[in-house]
């Protein structure tokens, strides 16, 4: 199973990424190995779902959106992505354009690739070309299922083929 991620890099409520982190983890839990984490590893979002999916024993497969990415993290970002880095295989694109046609060039190759899109969004539009909005509403005209993880109102909402986790109690 290829799950893709699409998401927010950071959240105005820190300790909001706790729930979205059990929330990606249930998500993953319904899935039997391989599992396949399609993600860019921007932080936020993106690495949280390559740690989980490497800590279930999956894969990892990285879209970066060009080659020099490691400029546009900060310095305290950068040994997290070099340690997934590490741990995945890569794929660059060469998007002509700037930055940002570069990251949504990489978001629609990581919906194309998934099974599954996995948003960790507000449902606010994009604070560029590439964010999340643009990714989830390419994915949503392709017919890609989705899961979407309000990290706001904390809540999971389903739209495609996509079935439930399994409630441990039932």
């Amino acid at each position: 199973m290829r799950i893709g991620i699409t998401g927010h890099q950071r959240l105005n409520d820190a300790a909001a990424w706790q729930w979205v982190g059990d929330a990606i983890r249930s998500e993953l839990s319904i899935f039997s190995p391989p599992l396949v984490g399609i993600t860019s590893l921007a932080i936020g979002a993106d690495q949280l779902l390559a740690r989980l999916v490497l800590e279930r024993g999956g894969q990892i497969h990285a879209i970066l959106p060009y080659q020099d990415i490691e400029r546009s993290f900060l310095l305290e970002d950068l040994p997290a992505f070099r340690q997934l880095v590490d741990q995945a295989e890569i794929e660059v694109l060469d998007t002509p354009g700037t930055d940002q046609d570069s990251y949504l060039a990489a978001g629609l190759r990581v919906a194309d690739l998934s099974d599954l899109l996995i948003a960790v969004w507000d449902g606010q539009p994009a604070d560029g070309k590439g964010g999340t909005a643009d990714v989830v509403a390419y994915a949503e005209r392709k017919g890609v299922p989705l899961v979407y993880i309000n990290p706001v109102t904390r809540s999971v909402q389903r739209v495609g083929v996509v079935p439930s986790p399994i409630d441990p109690s039932d």
